[in-house]
């Protein structure tokens, strides 16, 4: 398992990735770890999803989820902000509530 670092402002978040595996002909940008996959799967679903995230976490306003727009790292700083736990916290959270909410 790769290990990655997201920078957020002046945070660093490490994320754990599966290995990426690279079909000929393919580029590093046509490549999705399977957590991007997962997101990718709740922005692109983020009405859908919206219902289920204020579920969890029901300090979000309809403003909030509206404003979020399905973004993963905008979610985690309204939690972070609404909750008063730090970012890293607030990531463990919606990767917790993405492995039960996604189907793999």
């Amino acid at each position: 398992m790769r290990k990655i670092f997201a920078v957020t402002g002046t945070c660093v978040l490490l994320l754990a990735a599966a290995p990426l595996a690279m079909a000929e002909n393919s580029t590093a940008t046509e490549i999705n770890t399977e957590a991007g996959s997962t997101w990718n799967q709740i922005e692109g679903n983020w009405i859908v999803f919206k219902g289920k995230v204020k579920e969890q976490w029901g300090k979000l306003t309809d403003d909030d989820l509206t404003q979020i727009q399905g973004q993963r790292d905008q979610l985690v700083g309204r939690i972070q902000k609404l909750y008063g736990i730090s970012v890293e916290k607030a990531n463990e959270e919606v990767t917790d509530w993405e492995k039960r909410v996604v189907a793999p």
